[in-house]
C-alpha cells in the first residue's frame, strides 16, 4: 500500500495555481455523465451512437493528434485530415498544435525535469496534476516549425474554444435529440460521458503506459509495454516500443497484439486515404529486442554459481594427481580434476563406476566412448573441479567448456 501511495504522489511539485477551465471540464463531465447515468433512461441507440463517437474522438487522438501530427509517422490526404481534427477536436484535449508540441517535448525530454508529464513525479502529476496545476515546472523547447506553418491546425488552433463547444458537446446532443429524441441522453451520456472515458483513455498514455509493464526493447527510461493499457489507449499501450521506435505507425508489431489504430491506419492506406506509412527497419526492432532478452539472460547468469576459473585452479602434476587419488576419488576428464567424492552415490549409474575410475583419465568416456554425457552432467562435472593437469593434452574448445559456460553473455565489447 505505501509503495502504491508513494508511486502516485511521489515527488508532486509545489502548486502555485490552479488552471481552473481544465479543472472544470475534468469535474463536470464526470458529475454530468455520472448524474445522467443514474437518473436517465438509458436509450440503447444513445448507448450505441455513444460508443461510436468515443470511437471517432478516440481515433482523432491516437491517429491523429498522436500518430500523425506529433510523429509524422504517415501521411493522410485532406479528406481524412479533416477527420483526425474533427475527432481530435470532440475529444476536447487542446487543441492539436498545443498537444503535438507537449508531445514532441515529452519524447525529446523523457523522465526529466523538462518532460511536461515526467513520470518521476508519480501517477497524480502524469494522470491529471500536469494539467490541473500551474508550477514552476516548464516543458522544453521542440521543434515545431511544421505545425506552425499548417494552416489546418492553426485554424483549429485560433477557433479551439467554438470548435470544442461543437464537437464535444453540441453535434452528439443534436444528433442524439433529432434523430431519436434523446436530448439529456445525447448531453449527459454521448457528450459528458463519452468525453470521461476518452480523456482518462488517453490520460492513461502518461500515466499507466509509463508505470505497468515490460520493457522489452529498453528498460532505461519509464515507457512500459502492457495490453490493458493498450485496451484503454486504443491501442497506444505498447508504449515501449513506441518511445524506441517513434516514428513507426504502428504501436503493435505482432499480429496477436491490439492495436486498433495501426488497423485503422492500414485501411485508410488501403482505400487511398494515407500513405508513406513509415514502418522502422525489423532488422533493428530485433536487435533491440535481443540487447534486452541478452540483458535480462546476463541478471539470470549472475544469480547462478559457475565452475572456479581456470585461473584460479591449481596445476598437479600426473605423480600428485595419482597419490592424491589414493585418498580421495579424484576423475581426469579433458585435463581437468574432479573431486567427485560428494557425487558418488548419486551417480545415476551408481558409485561404483566413479571408484573404479579414480585416479584415471576417463575424457573418452565421458565424452561418449562409454556414455554420451547430457549437458546438465557436463555442468555438474565442472562444478567439481579441484585441478589442472600439468603438461596435459590441448583439448577441444568444447570440452573445456560445459555446455551452459559456452552460451555465456560476455560482458566486454567484443563487437568492437
Amino acid at each position: 500500500m505505501f509503495q502504491l501511495l508513494s508511486s502516485l504522489t511521489s515527488n508532486f511539485p509545489p502548486i502555485l495555481g490552479v488552471r481552473w477551465f481544465n479543472v472544470f471540464i475534468l469535474t463536470a463531465t464526470p458529475a454530468v455523465g455520472l448524474l445522467g447515468l443514474f437518473l436517465c433512461p438509458l436509450d440503447r441507440r444513445t448507448i450505441a451512437f455513444s460508443v461510436l463517437y468515443y470511437v471517432f474522438s478516440m481515433l482523432g487522438i491516437t491517429a491523429g493528434y498522436h500518430r500523425l501530427w506529433s510523429h509524422r509517422s504517415y501521411n493522410a490526404s485532406m479528406p481524412l485530415q479533416l477527420f483526425l481534427l474533427a475527432g481530435g477536436t470532440s475529444a476536447v484535449q487542446g487543441s492539436c498544435y498545443w498537444w503535438s508540441r507537449s508531445h514532441r517535448s515529452h519524447h525529446r525530454y523523457t523522465d526529466t525535469k523538462l518532460d511536461p508529464y515526467d513520470s518521476n513525479r508519480g501517477l497524480l502529476w502524469t494522470h491529471l496534476g500536469w494539467m490541473l496545476f500551474v508550477t514552476d515546472l516548464h516543458s522544453g523547447k521542440a521543434d515545431v516549425s511544421d505545425l506552425r506553418n499548417d494552416p489546418l491546425l492553426q485554424f483549429q488552433h485560433r477557433h479551439y474554444l467554438y470548435l470544442l463547444l461543437i464537437f464535444g458537446f453540441v453535434i452528439p446532443t443534436v444528433i442524439s435529440g433529432f434523430m431519436w429524441g434523446d436530448w439529456i441522453g445525447g448531453f449527459c451520456i454521448a457528450a459528458c460521458l463519452r468525453l470521461v472515458v476518452a480523456h482518462h483513455g488517453t490520460f492513461c498514455i502518461n500515466s499507466i503506459a509509463h508505470y505497468l509493464g515490460s520493457t522489452p526493447f529498453d528498460d532505461k527510461l519509464s515507457p512500459r509495454d502492457h495490453f490493458l493499457s493498450a485496451i484503454l489507449t486504443m491501442g497506444e499501450g505498447y508504449h515501449n516500443f513506441h518511445h524506441q521506435f517513434p516514428m513507426d505507425y504502428r504501436n503493435a508489431i505482432r499480429w496477436y497484439q491490439y492495436d486498433p489504430t495501426k488497423w485503422f491506419i492500414a485501411t485508410c492506406k488501403s482505400f487511398g486515404l494515407a500513405s508513406h506509412l513509415r514502418i522502422f527497419s525489423k532488422n533493428e526492432i530485433e536487435k533491440g529486442a535481443l540487447t534486452m532478452k541478452l540483458k535480462n539472460l546476463k541478471k539470470v547468469q549472475e544469480s547462478l554459481y559457475w565452475p572456479t576459473p581456470i585461473k584460479e585452479l591449481p596445476v598437479m602434476s600426473w605423480e600428485s594427481f595419482q597419490e592424491e587419488a589414493k585418498t580421495r576419488p579424484l576423475i581426469l576428464v579433458a585435463g581437468f580434476i574432479h573431486d567427485v567424492a560428494a557425487f558418488l552415490h548419486e551417480h545415476p549409474g551408481g558409485s561404483s563406476i566413479l571408484t573404479a575410475s579414480s585416479g584415471k583419465d576417463m575424457t573418452s568416456s565421458f565424452f561418449g566412448g562409454i556414455y554420451s554425457h547430457s549437458n546438465a552432467a557436463h555442468n555438474l562435472l565442472s562444478m567439481m573441479r579441484v585441478g589442472v593437469l600439468h603438461g596435459g593434452a590441448e583439448m577441444p574448445v568444447e570440452h573445456s567448456l560445459p555446455p551452459a559456460q559456452a552460451l555465456y553473455v560476455a560482458t566486454r565489447l567484443d563487437a568492437i
